[in-house]
């Protein structure tokens, strides 16, 4: 199974106007790939992917209205919901669960479900992707503050329709990701992402330009989402899990970037922070020790609607540091070439 096309298993033949999206018609630019040389069939490959990135930019507004409903579902203590067969169900348990090691996020609170479940990641389950009392199955536990993203290519996957079904008729918000423009499912989607991507350079094939806007779409909606919950200090993570040694630098490097700090201050402000990015940082821009660094951060958790400042690190430097340096000054200067925070 490459990925899902919303085909039963008793129409293995579909008519040509079943099958007529654009990631299923025939790529004009690529009839000689057969022909080429290894260098010619990746160039065809390449520029087809070189059309990617603009079709998912002509899709930002709708990229940054699901981020809002993202944000306000972790907000509100509920879970997103990534639902989605074949590659575009992959690409959603991967977004997943990377996120819990780069921004310290629970598993419960972003969720990848994939139709035949664990197995289907590596093992295609062949039939899954049909049926739509599977897909509204997987949000049988579904919250009331939860948001469900279904992911589909073809647009029309029986699997994602079920559980985008579910979700509405629990008064969930919904969002739908697919490279068919005239995606059938758009209908049961607050938010639709719809980029163009075109024919495959291999019919069908949509683990390729469609797989690869899906992964950007994806990217952007939860790298944005977490910025906006306060995960990042400028463009730095402060929330990594060090789960191994590589990360165990990153957060050295971190807070030596965040605050300054020679790369031995840095360490040694995190192993008095018992390895917290967060606190460290705090102590080491405010000048004081760990527990009123612990404290301010208490006063001033991460918070969206904080202008400016929805990590609150910077508001809890300023106030463990009793108001000895403004805050908005202090970014300010960071943006106009200080220091790279």
């Amino acid at each position: 199974m490459q990925e899902e096309t919303g085909v039963t298993p008793t129409s293995r033949a579909p008519s040509q106007a079943r099958l007529s999206w654009p990631t299923e018609t025939r790529n004009e630019r690529t009839f000689d790939i057969d022909q080429l040389d290894a260098e010619g069939v990746v160039t065809e490959i390449l520029g087809e992917d070189a059309r990617v990135a603009a079709a998912v930019q002509a899709c930002t507004g709708q990229i940054a209205r699901v981020v809002d409903l993202y944000v306000s579902a972790l907000a509100a203590g509920g879970t997103v919901h990534y639902v989605g067969a074949g590659t575009s169900g992959r690409l959603g348990v991967l977004d997943a669960v990377e996120l819990l090691p780069t921004y310290g996020i629970r598993p419960d609170q972003v969720i990848g479900h994939m139709a035949g479940g664990e197995k289907a990641f590596v093992r295609a389950v062949e039939g899954a992707e049909d049926s739509e009392a599977l897909g509204a199955a997987e949000l049988a536990q579904a919250g009331p503050h939860d948001v469900v993203i279904g992911i589909a290519a073809s647009g029309r996957t029986p699997y994602v329709a079920g559980a985008l079904t579910e979700a509405r008729r629990r008064g969930l918000p919904t969002a739908l990701i697919s490279t068919n423009p005239q995606a059938p499912l758009a209908g049961l989607a607050d938010v639709a992402i719809l980029p163009d991507t075109g024919p495959e350079a291999v019919t069908g094939s949509t683990r390729m330009k469609s797989g690869t806007a899906q992964k950007m779409v994806l990217n952007a909606i939860s790298t944005a989402a977490m910025v906006r919950l306060g995960k990042t200090w400028s463009n730095l993570m402060v929330d990594v899990v060090a789960t191994n040694e590589k990360l165990h630098h990153r957060m050295v490097r971190i807070v030596e970037q965040a605050t300054g700090a020679s790369p031995e201050s840095a360490a040694e402000a995190l192993t008095r922070s018992d390895g917290r990015v967060r606190v460290a940082i705090v102590a080491l821009e405010a000048g004081v020790d760990v527990d009123r660094a612990e404290a301010a951060l208490v006063d001033f958790p991460p918070d969206p609607r904080r202008e400016g400042d929805p990590s609150g690190l910077r508001t809890a430097a300023d106030a463990a540091a009793g108001g000895k340096y403004d805050a908005v000054t202090e970014i300010r200067g960071d943006l106009r070439g200080g220091r790279n925070r």
